[in-house]
């Protein structure tokens, strides 16, 4: 069981820290794929770096802490505070960029090497490694190839082979897919749930595509202007959206056969710099009221393990009918 327990992450700026993961608090079970999804901005990726520890200037966790479900060699739970220490073994990150993830000037096989075990066997390694990457439909060659040499398919390839070579625990997958076609991306897809079958690890997958959402994921986490807006099993999520803007996220999803024209969420997302006050959906809202506008709506279990951050979720969410 990973718990979130009250995030909140900050970006220092020239006009001072802004909170891009407010108040984020959830218990997500083992073995199961996460989806992450929200507009552009509204913290998917701070989620993910915060719960990987990789808490670089600017980034700062302000308050909180992550717990993973395991103990160090002395019995003590890991905390955000020593994740580091396990990074690649029991937790690892996909990248969006396999090209910038990659070091453009070293051959593939010495990055295995030296990144994945520094003071291993390096022939012994290899070895390994070689049986690894064909279970990933790589060939053994491409080991010594330099990044630019490979395909983006192949190239993002070798990034879930890096990330997932040691069976982590934990696997934070950021938007993998991004810049590949269609049918790269479902090669992709299909690895990672392979990956997951054989290894029964946790995978938070953060990604735009709703479809892709659909297809792969368990659990969803819907979020917005740095909060979780929704969050529930995928079944539930997709078939009986708790909040506004999940089903609105959901509606302008093309089905094959209906040529109906598709509405985007009016409006944009408030500026994290303002004064934000009540719920942050209320100014595109449709069923915003002076109760939304002046008290925040917390998180809160409406259905069995579905949760939605809005004053109606219970009521009328379900039977919206959204402006055409």
């Amino acid at each position: 069981m990973i718990s979130l327990n009250e995030l909140v992450a900050t970006y220092t700026t020239v006009r001072g820290s802004v909170r891009a993961v407010d108040g984020v608090d959830l218990s997500i079970p083992e073995g199961n794929i996460v989806g992450i999804a929200g507009e552009s901005g509204c913290g998917k990726t701070t989620l993910l770096k915060v719960i990987y520890g990789d808490l670089t200037y600017p980034l700062a966790l302000e308050q909180g802490s992550v717990n993973y479900g395991f103990a160090d060699g002395a019995g003590r739970e890991v905390d955000s505070a020593s994740i580091q220490a396990y990074w690649f073994q029991r937790i690892s990150y996909i990248p969006q960029s396999s090209m910038s993830s990659l070091n453009p000037v070293i051959r593939i096989r010495k990055q295995f090497v030296d990144f994945l075990e520094p003071k291993a066997n390096k022939d012994d390694t290899l070895d390994r490694v070689r049986q690894f990457i064909q279970q990933l439909d790589l060939p053994p060659e491409a080991l010594d190839a330099y990044p630019h040499q490979l395909s983006g398919g192949m190239r993002q390839r070798m990034m879930v082979a890096l990330a997932t070579f040691f069976q982590p625990d934990i696997i934070l997958a950021d938007e993998p897919t991004t810049a590949l076609d269609v049918v790269v991306q479902k090669g992709i897809l299909l690895l990672l749930l392979k990956l997951q079958r054989q290894m029964g690890n946790t995978i938070l997958f953060v990604s735009h595509d709703m479809g892709v959402h659909y297809q792969i994921s368990h659990r969803m986490i819907i979020m917005y202007a740095a909060k979780v807006v929704e969050y529930g099993e995928s079944p539930d999520v997709f078939s009986a959206p708790l909040h506004p803007y999940t089903r609105m996220l959901i509606e302008s999803l093309p089905n094959i056969g209906d040529d109906h024209l598709r509405q985007g969420v009016s409006g944009r997302p408030p500026s994290l710099w303002d004064d934000l006050r009540g719920c942050r959906f209320a100014a595109r809202c449709p069923l915003a009221t002076e109760l939304c506008r002046q008290e925040e709506p917390p998180l809160v279990e409406h259905r069995p393990n579905h949760f939605a951050a809005c004053h109606y979720a219970g009521d009328v969410i379900p039977t919206l009918e959204l402006p055409a």
